[in-house]
């Protein structure tokens, strides 16, 4: 793990910050607006230096609060959304009906070539062309499930856990520290969309479900930029990069609880965020109250390091599922992608390798994921989760290799993916008997699910104790 949410530093991380400060480039910045330090983002030593800016943000940015010039939630979207758009510019090309054309095209021949590489059917009921615009506008949802828990977490911790001192030396000031947290984030949000909108290729670009549920999108304006100096015609490539969409939306389509999970390892991230505010305390002690009234003294003692987050096993935990289960899913899509398109288009292995690359090197998307939840998905778990559903699709077949898919817990973990081994003899050796039929079983899976979300409360009056229902 490299960044916390929101750009806060981890110093075990330096090199990592280190890499993607050279990539920036002198005087370079991140794409978050606030950044400062070696990881970029939101600094929080520079938070005294945002209160003396606070007046400047409310007045810029005040349309973009709810009535009464206020702001719904932990983050404001309305300027998050603004600013994303802004740094589109003032006009972004339409899609032309050629262009859409071209990619209804390259979905369906996709969608036909990947019916024989996976026993999943089609997952999305259409295929669109999307403006860096209509990217921002159809994912933002998504990204509001990903930012509120951080953003809440942090939030609350601010009014909950301050330390009284420390809230009678700053006085008025704390109690507009929620409405600018949530300004702030609104406005990291907002550079850190402006600049992915530009950058990425499709809907799960960066193996999240971010779009609508059933909707397969391509980027053209970024696909023509990205075809730039590859040896592949630029038709090749939007059939391949079709086909990666498609594969992602096959399984979030018929794998029911995979959304949940993904999502869910984030929000379980995010709720267990911790700051030590004692070395705040020990610091209150020995400062003049009456000082404080300046901002910069403020600052001055936020830049002491005193709001550093603190990582629990917790954490850690779920990061692990989250970077396993990301990388379960880059794995599977790049075997049945190659499976699909590997003899058809010449240039498949050269462009998932070009695609390695582009996240091995920290793109936009990359760092913009590190910075907000905290994760970096590394080349090295996907290169591994892809060698070991390719051994499955050798030695198990397809049939049994998409079947492990059914249910959670027949996922390997991040120690199968070290040593795959004894998995795959497990999985060959009859370790999956139960579900020889995969669609049969994913199919159960889902008609379940659906039947537990539509039982109503009164099931919580059996006894599981006693085995019983309860008077």
């Amino acid at each position: 793990m490299s960044d916390l949410p929101f750009g806060f530093s981890n110093r075990d991380d330096d090199e990592s910050g280190k890499r993607r400060d050279e990539a920036n480039g002198p005087g370079g910045t991140d794409p978050f607006g606030f950044g400062t330090g070696g990881a970029g983002g939101f600094d929080p030593s520079q938070l005294g230096q945002m209160l003396t800016q606070l007046g400047q943000m409310i007045s810029g940015m005040g349309q973009g609060m709810g009535p009464g010039g206020a702001q719904a939630g932990p983050v404001n979207y309305d300027v998050a959304k603004r600013l994303a758009r802004q740094q589109l510019g003032a006009t972004v090309a339409p899609i032309t009906a050629r262009t859409t054309t071209a990619v209804t095209d390259a979905a369906h021949l996709a969608e036909l070539w990947l019916d024989g590489a996976t026993v999943l059917p089609a997952g999305a009921t259409r295929t669109v062309a999307w403006t860096p615009n209509d990217w921002i506008e159809e994912t933002l949802p998504t990204w509001k499930r990903l930012c509120d828990p951080v953003a809440e977490q942090i939030s609350g911790m601010w009014t909950a856990q301050l330390p009284e001192e420390a809230k009678q030396f700053a006085g008025p000031m704390v109690g507009m520290l929620g409405q600018m947290g949530g300004l702030a984030f609104g406005s990291q949000l907002g550079q850190a969309l402006g600049q992915l909108a530009k950058e990425v290729l499709t809907s799960t670009d960066i193996g999240l479900p971010l779009g609508p549920t059933g909707t397969a999108a391509l980027l053209p304006t970024a696909i023509s930029a990205f075809s730039e100096g590859l040896e592949q015609p630029e038709s090749e490539i939007m059939v391949f990069l079709a086909a990666r969409e498609a594969a992602h939306q096959r399984l979030f389509a018929h794998v029911p609880w995979l959304r949940q999970q993904v999502l869910g390892a984030v929000e379980d991230y995010a709720r267990g965020i911790k700051m030590d505010f004692s070395a705040l305390e020990e610091a209150a002690q020995n400062i003049d109250p009456m000082s404080l009234s300046d901002p910069s003294k403020l600052e001055e003692l936020l830049s002491q390091g005193t709001f550093e987050p603190q990582t629990t096993p917790e954490q850690k935990a779920a990061l692990e599922r989250l970077e396993t289960l990301l990388a379960l899913i880059e794995g599977w899509v790049d075997v049945v992608v190659s499976d699909a398109v590997g003899e058809r288009l010449p240039g498949a292995s050269a462009l998932s390798e070009t695609l390695r690359r582009r996240r091995a090197t920290g793109g936009p998307a990359e760092q913009t994921f590190a910075t907000l939840v905290g994760l970096e998905l590394r080349p090295r778990k996907v290169r591994e989760a892809s060698a070991l559903w390719r051994r499955l699709s050798t030695d198990a077949g397809m049939d049994r290799r998409d079947g492990i898919w059914a249910h959670p817990d027949l996922l390997p973990d991040s120690s199968d993916l070290d040593s795959p081994a004894g998995f795959i003899d497990s999985v060959i050796g009859g370790g999956t008997g139960a579900f020889d039929d995969p669609m049969a079983q994913l199919a159960e899976t889902e008609a379940r699910e659906r039947d537990e979300r539509g039982k109503p409360d009164s099931d919580s009056d059996s006894d599981p104790d006693s085995g019983t229902d309860r008077p």
